[in-house]
C-alpha cells in the first residue's frame, strides 16, 4: 500500500529593529559567501545559447550560441563535453492551440556537442525529432534522447551519430535519466503518467509503470537502489525501487502552487533536492525517512537543478526571472542570484 507523506510549507517570520533602535554592533566582520570553484553551464531556451557562470565569482562570464530551443543538458563522464538537446519545434505550453503555431524547423533538431574547455559548439548529432532531454552512458559512447513530439526514445552513437535503437515510450517524454550503475534508463512520459525502464546495455524494454500525473524527471540514489520521480500535476514525488522498477511510496508536497519538476540526489545519497516550479522553492527530502525536511525559496519557476560534488551547494535555473540561484545547503539560504539568458531551462555544474 502506498504511503503518503505531507509537507506543510512553514511561513517565514521576520524580526526587525524599530526606527529609533540601532542594531547592536557586531564584534566580528561579516564573512563573505564562499562558493565552490567551478562553472555552471545554463541552457537558455528562448535565447538559443548557453550562459557560463563562474560560481566562485557569482557572475556570468561567457555565452555560447548553440541553436534553437536548447533545453536538456548533460555532462560527459570525463567532464570534457556537454550534450545539449536542441529543437526546431515551437514552444507549446499546456493550453496552447498547437494548430496556430508556426511549423517546426526539423533541420534544427539534434544534440549539440559543446567543448567544455573551448566553450564552443563542435557539432550537432541527429537524434530523432524534437529532442527535449538526454542522458549519457557511463562510458560516454551512447546518448539516450527523449523525442517529445513523437513519443519515442532514440539511442545514438556519440562517435558517428548512428541510431542504435528506437523505443516507443508514451506521449511527450521528457525526463531521461541513467541509473548510476549504468544499466537502466528511465524515461518519463508527461501525457501518460508513466515511466519506461530500458536496459541501457542490451537496449531492450524492461518495464513500463504508472506514477503521478505529468512526471518530469528522475533522481536516482548513488547506489542505484531507489529512484525519485517528480510528478508536476500530482504535487508529489513517487519513490521507486530502482532494481524492481516498482513504486514504493508517494511523498505528497503541499504549499501554494507546488509543482515538482527537477530533481537531483546529493552525492552521499542522504538527500534529494526537488525544484517546485511555480512553487518557487527547492524542497529537501531525507532519503532515510522519505520525508521532506526543509524548503528554500529561490527564483521564479525553478526547473533545472544541479548539486556540487561536495553536496554543499545547489543550483537552480529559474525560467521567468532569467537567473540562477546559488543555494547553500547547510544554511538553507540563497547566497547569490546570477542573471543569465532568456528563459533558462537546464543547468550543470562543472568543477
Amino acid at each position: 500500500m502506498r504511503r503518503f507523506i505531507v509537507l506543510s510549507m512553514a511561513a517565514l517570520l521576520y524580526a526587525g529593529c524599530s526606527r529609533d533602535e540601532a542594531p547592536p554592533p557586531s564584534s566580528e566582520p561579516e564573512t563573505p559567501a564562499v562558493f565552490a570553484a567551478g562553472r555552471l553551464f545554463v541552457t537558455n531556451e528562448n535565447g538559443g545559447d548557453i550562459t557560463v557562470v563562474d560560481v566562485a565569482a557569482a557572475k556570468a562570464v561567457a555565452t555560447i550560441p548553440v541553436g534553437k530551443r536548447p533545453r536538456g543538458i548533460r555532462l560527459s563522464p570525463d567532464g570534457s563535453t556537454l550534450f545539449i538537446a536542441l529543437s526546431g519545434s515551437p514552444s507549446a505550453p499546456p493550453g496552447v492551440d498547437e494548430s496556430k503555431l508556426p511549423p517546426p524547423d526539423k533541420k534544427a533538431d539534434g544534440i549539440g556537442v559543446v567543448s567544455v574547455a573551448e566553450q564552443r559548439l563542435l557539432r550537432v548529432i541527429k537524434a530523432g525529432s524534437d529532442p527535449e532531454q538526454t542522458a549519457v552512458s557511463t562510458d560516454g559512447t551512447r546518448l539516450f534522447v527523449a523525442n517529445e513530439d513523437t513519443g519515442e526514445l532514440t539511442v545514438v552513437s556519440v562517435d558517428d551519430g548512428h541510431v542504435l535503437a528506437t523505443f516507443k515510450v508514451g506521449d511527450e517524454p521528457e525526463g531521461v535519466d541513467l541509473r548510476p550503475d549504468g544499466r537502466v534508463v528511465y524515461v518519463t512520459s508527461e501525457e501518460d503518467s508513466q515511466v519506461t525502464a530500458i536496459d541501457a546495455i542490451d537496449l531492450k524494454l524492461l518495464k513500463t509503470f504508472k506514477v503521478g500525473p505529468r512526471p518530469r524527471s528522475t533522481a536516482f540514489l548513488p547506489d542505484s537502489s531507489r529512484a525519485y520521480v517528480t510528478a508536476e500535476n500530482g504535487s508529489g514525488v513517487w519513490v521507486v525501487d530502482a532494481m524492481k522498477n516498482a513504486v514504493l511510496d508517494v511523498i505528497k508536497l503541499t504549499g501554494e502552487m507546488v509543482r515538482p519538476m527537477g530533481s537531483v540526489a546529493s552525492p552521499d545519497g542522504a538527500h534529494v533536492f526537488i525544484s517546485t516550479g511555480r512553487g518557487k522553492n527547492v524542497v529537501i527530502i531525507d532519503t532515510k525517512t522519505n520525508q521532506p525536511v526543509g524548503s528554500i525559496q529561490v527564483g521564479d519557476r525553478p526547473w533545472g537543478i544541479a548539486v556540487s560534488p561536495d553536496g554543499k551547494t545547489v543550483f537552480t535555473a529559474n525560467g521567468p526571472s532569467n537567473d540562477v540561484s546559488i543555494v547553500d545547503v547547510e544554511s538553507r539560504s540563497v547566497k547569490a542570484t546570477v542573471k543569465v539568458g532568456d528563459r533558462p531551462w537546464g543547468v550543470v555544474f562543472v568543477p
